[in-house]
C-alpha cells in the first residue's frame, strides 16, 4: 500500500513539472517537428493564463468618442447610468428630445394629456370638468385642425366634445369643417369626426353631407373613410340617403341629383325618369364596386345597398361574378343589416353547388351568433329551405347549434331556424317583410327562365304537325343549347324534394329528436314562454304534414302526458306560477293543441279535466274548456259533450260551434 501511495505522488509531481514546463516543450517540439505549411498560423491549443504578460488584441476600428470627452483624454465613452429607473428616465428623455424636434405641437399635446387625465376621472365633479374642458379647448383654439390627427389630441378633443357646452361645440365644428375631408381618411382623427356627427344639428349635418358629394365613391374605397360616409348614411333623411346613393350610380346624377324625388327610390325608377343608358350607368357601378369588393370593405350598409340595386339591373353573367366574388367568409360581414341579408339569401338561391359549399363553410365558427341575429338567421333559414347537401348542413350548421339548443328555442330569432323545418314560411313566425327577403329574386336570372320556358312551349306546339318522337327529339337539341325553365328554377330550390330534404334534417340528423327532449324536460317553462311555446306546439302536433310521424310518435305522446300531468296540478293560490290553464302564453297554446291535435285532446281530458271542467269554466281557463266544443274532431266533442252541455245551458260556459268558428 505504502509503495502504491509513493508512486501516485511521484506521478502527481511529474505532472506539476509537465505543466510548468509547457512552453519549453511546445517550442522544443516546434522545432523538431515541421509545421503543415499554410497561409494561415496554426491554432495554439494550450490556453494562455488570465494574468498574462501579452497585450490584448489591438481592433483595427478605433474607440467611440463621446461629445462631452475632456481634451486630456482618459475614458471618452459615455457613463450609462446605474439604474434601472434612471436608465428608464434617460430614455424617456432622449425620446421627448427626438419627438420635440419632429412635431411642431408636441409641448402642447403633453400638456393636453395632462389636462386628459383629470377630465376622465369619474370621481371628478362637473364643475372641474366644465373648467378643464375649457382650458383644454382655449389652449387648443386655433390649432384644433392640426393637431386632431395625433392620437393623444384626438382622444382629448373628443372627451371635450362630450362634455362642453353646445356653444363650445359649434365653434370646435366650425373649425374643423374646412378639414373634414382631409380628417376622414386619419385613422385617429376619424373617431372625433363621428363623435361631431353624433352631436350635429340638422343644419351642420346638412351640410357635412354636401361637402362628401363628389368625393363618395373615393372614400368608400378607403378603409378608414367608408367609416365616415357610412356614419353619415346612418344618421342622413331618405333624401339626404338617396343624394349620396345617387353618385354611386352614375356621374350624371351629380348634376341632375335635383330632378330626383323620394317618389323614384328604386335605380330603374330613376334611369326612366332621366332617360339615361342602362349600359353606362352599368359600367360605373361596376368601376365603384370592383374596387370596393377587392379590398374587402363590406361590412356598410350604403355598400349593400349598391350591390343590390346593382343586381336588379345587371345581366347574368355580372350577377354571377359578384356572388363568386361573395361566396367566401366576407359573406359573413355582410348579413348583419337588413340589405346584407338580402344579398346572402340571393347568393345561397343562385349560387352553384361549390358556391354554396363555400358560404356555409364560410360560416363556420359563426353559426351560433347568425342564429341570433335579426337579420342573420334568415340567412340560415334560407340554406335550410334551398341547399340540398344535407350532410354538410347536418355537420356544419346543426351540430354547431347543438350546444346551445335550448338557449335558441327560447330566442325570438333562434327559435325560427327550426320553426322553418318544423313548419316553413308561416306567416305566423315570418313577417311579410322576412318572407319577401326569402322569396326575394334577380330580375336577369327570373326574366331568363320565363323566356326559355316560353321558347320551349311556342317549339313544342310549331311541331304539332310533326310526329311525336320528332317532337320530343326538337325538345332535346333545343335543352342541350338553352338552359330550360325547370333548371333554373332548381338553382332557387334545389334538385330535392323539399319534404325529403326537411325529414334528413330533422329526422336523420337527429334534430326533432333532441327538441321533443328539450321540450318534455322544459315543459313547464316553454309553454308559459311567450317565443317557446311555439316550438312547442309545432313538436307537439308532428310538425306540418305530420313530419314528425310516424318515426317520433313514442316521444311525442310522452310530451302530450307531461303537458296532461301539468294541466293536472292542483290550483294554489299561493304558487308563485300561474296555473298553465289560467297563464296568458300556456291556455292559447293549450287550447290550439286540443284543436289541432285530437291524440293531445283526449290525453289532457283524461288525465287533467274529466270530472274538474266546472273549475276551470271562468278566465282563461274557460277557453281550454270550451276548445272541446270547439274541436272540428266529433270524438273529441263526444267525449266532453255530456260533461261540458250542461255548463253551457246555465250560461256558464260560452262557446263559438264549428261552423261558426271556421268563418270567423
Amino acid at each position: 500500500m505504502a509503495a502504491k501511495k509513493q508512486e501516485v505522488e511521484n506521478t502527481k509531481k511529474r505532472k506539476r513539472i509537465a505543466g510548468s514546463n509547457t512552453t519549453e516543450s511546445a517550442a522544443n517540439e516546434s522545432h523538431s517537428k515541421k509545421p503543415f505549411k499554410s497561409a494561415k498560423k496554426p491554432f495554439d491549443s494550450v490556453k494562455k493564463p488570465f494574468n498574462s504578460d501579452k497585450k490584448p488584441f489591438k481592433s483595427d476600428k478605433k474607440p467611440f468618442k463621446s461629445d462631452k470627452a475632456d481634451a486630456a483624454g482618459k475614458d471618452n465613452r459615455k457613463i450609462a447610468p446605474a439604474s434601472g429607473r434612471e436608465r428608464r428616465l434617460h430614455a424617456k428623455e432622449l425620446a421627448d428630445a427626438r419627438k420635440m424636434k419632429r412635431k411642431r405641437h408636441f409641448t402642447l399635446e403633453q400638456d393636453l394629456a395632462r389636462l386628459w387625465e383629470k377630465m376622465r376621472c369619474r370621481e371628478i365633479s362637473k364643475e372641474d370638468r366644465t373648467k378643464l374642458v375649457t382650458e383644454a379647448l382655449q389652449k387648443m383654439k386655433g390649432k384644433i385642425h392640426e393637431i386632431a390627427g395625433s392620437h393623444i389630441s384626438s382622444r382629448v378633443l373628443q372627451t371635450c366634445v362630450k362634455h362642453c357646452s353646445q356653444s363650445e361645440r359649434d365653434a370646435v365644428f366650425e373649425e374643423l369643417r374646412p378639414q373634414f375631408l382631409a380628417l376622414a381618411y386619419n385613422a385617429y382623427a376619424v373617431h372625433l369626426v363621428k363623435k361631431m356627427l353624433d352631436s350635429a344639428s340638422k343644419k351642420q349635418l346638412a351640410g357635412f353631407i354636401s361637402a362628401l358629394h363628389g368625393h363618395i365613391a373615393p372614400l368608400l374605397r378607403h378603409m378608414v373613410g367608408s367609416v365616415v360616409v357610412e356614419h353619415a348614411y346612418e344618421l342622413a333623411s331618405a333624401a339626404q340617403k338617396q343624394g349620396l346613393l345617387l353618385e354611386l350610380y352614375s356621374t350624371e346624377f351629380k348634376l341632375f341629383k335635383d330632378l330626383v324625388t323620394l317618389k323614384e327610390s328604386r335605380l330603374l325608377d330613376v334611369m326612366s325618369k332621366l332617360s339615361l343608358q342602362k349600359g353606362s350607368v352599368l359600367r360605373h357601378m361596376a368601376s365603384v364596386i370592383q374596387p370596393i369588393l377587392e379590398k374587402g370593405i363590406v361590412d356598410h350598409s350604403i355598400i349593400h345597398r349598391v350591390l343590390l340595386e346593382y343586381f336588379s339591373i345587371a345581366d347574368q353573367s355580372s350577377v354571377t361574378d359578384i356572388i363568386q366574388q361573395l361566396s367566401s367568409p366576407l359573406l359573413v360581414r355582410m348579413i348583419g343589416t337588413k340589405d346584407g341579408a338580402k344579398i346572402g339569401i340571393l347568393c345561397v338561391k343562385y349560387g352553384n353547388a361549390k358556391e354554396r359549399k363555400k358560404i356555409i363553410k364560410g360560416l363556420k365558427g359563426h353559426i351560433d351568433k347568425t342564429a341570433y341575429h335579426q337579420y342573420g338567421c334568415l340567412v340560415l333559414v334560407c340554406i335550410l329551405s334551398v341547399v340540398d347537401d344535407t350532410k354538410l348542413i347536418t355537420k356544419a350548421i346543426i351540430r354547431e347549434l347543438q350546444p346551445s339548443l335550448k338557449e335558441l328555442v327560447f330566442d325570438k330569432n333562434g327559435r325560427r331556424v327550426f320553426l322553418q323545418l318544423l313548419h316553413p314560411n308561416c306567416s305566423r313566425y315570418f313577417s311579410p317583410e322576412d318572407l319577401a327577403s326569402l322569396n326575394s329574386s334577380i330580375p336577369s336570372f327570373s326574366l331568363k327562365s320565363e323566356a326559355s320556358s316560353q321558347t320551349v312551349t311556342s317549339e313544342v306546339s310549331l311541331s304539332d304537325k310533326e310526329s311525336k318522337d320528332d317532337v320530343e327529339v326538337a325538345v332535346d337539341e333545343l335543352n342541350k343549347d338553352q338552359t330550360s325553365a325547370d333548371d333554373l328554377d332548381l338553382a332557387e330550390s334545389g334538385k330535392k324534394d323539399p319534404f325529403v330534404r326537411r325529414q334528413e334534417l330533422l329526422i336523420k340528423s337527429g334534430l326533432a329528436e333532441n327538441l321533443l327532449d328539450i321540450s318534455i324536460e322544459n315543459v313547464g317553462e316553454l309553454i308559459r314562454s311567450n317565443f317557446g311555446k311555439e316550438v312547442l306546439y309545432q313538436v307537439a302536433t308532428g310538425g306540418s304534414g305530420g313530419i314528425l310521424h310516424p318515426t317520433l310518435d313514442d316521444k311525442i305522446n310522452s310530451l302530450h302526458e307531461a303537458i296532461a300531468s301539468l294541466a293536472a296540478e292542483s290550483k294554489s293560490e299561493d304558487s308563485q306560477e300561474e296555473h298553465v290553464f289560467e297563464n296568458f302564453h300556456s291556455s292559447r297554446t293549450i287550447r290550439k293543441l286540443i284543436l289541432d291535435c285530437p291524440n293531445f285532446a283526449s290525453t289532457l281530458w283524461e288525465k287533467a279535466l274529466k270530472g274538474k271542467s266546472e273549475l276551470w269554466a271562468h278566465g282563461h281557463s274557460g277557453k281550454v274548456i270550451s276548445a272541446f266544443l270547439e274541436s272540428p274532431d266529433l270524438k273529441v266533442q263526444k267525449l266532453a259533450k255530456n260533461e261540458l252541455q250542461p255548463l253551457v245551458d246555465s250560461g256558464i260556459l260560452k262557446y263559438l260551434k264549428p261552423k261558426e268558428l271556421a268563418t270567423k
